[in-house]
């Protein structure tokens, strides 16, 4: 199951790529059906907020007419940031599946563990490496294309 849903969640990602977003997607699960989905509109919005794991719970909020998603899973690409994991805290997501870690702002475990490393009121469960391969590549694939892309343009 835990593919499945990473799988759906990659599609996302795709959509951002094909975007010229940063190929992060998020999925939303409850009782084993998808409830939410969504992928980073950061650049095409001009908002930093507009990150697949926010824009995910916004949906899921409104589809269940409720900010607690205590009974769901998020299914994400990429590590969740700070804002990112508050937001998931804050949410009462009952478990997060992460498919590949972010050694440069992640926080779930790869820079801090916001997560595990604080007393909050409301304990996320997650697990990490779900299709790893398959978020790593999209996402190196994409920095690679946009490096090579602003070579050509200087």
């Amino acid at each position: 199951m835990e593919e499945k849903f990473m799988k759906e969640a990659l599609k996302e990602a795709r959509k951002a790529y094909n975007k010229l977003e940063v190929p992060v997607g998020a999925v939303i699960v409850k009782d084993g059906q998808v409830i939410a989905r969504a992928h980073n509109l950061k650049e095409s919005k001009k908002d930093t907020t507009k990150h697949a794991e926010i824009l995910a719970i916004q949906k899921a909020s409104k589809k269940l007419e409720s900010w607690r998603l205590l009974d769901c899973e998020m299914y994400v690409t990429l590590e969740p940031c700070t804002m990112c994991a508050g937001a998931i805290i804050q949410a009462r997501v009952g478990k997060l599946y992460i498919g590949t870690m972010d050694y440069k702002t992640g926080a779930c475990g790869s820079i801090l563990n916001v997560l595990e490393n604080y007393p909050f009121n409301h304990k996320v469960e997650y697990k990490t490496g779900i299709l790893k391969e398959e978020c790593e590549s999209i996402l190196q694939k994409f920095f690679k294309e946009l490096r090579k892309s602003k070579k050509v343009n200087n």
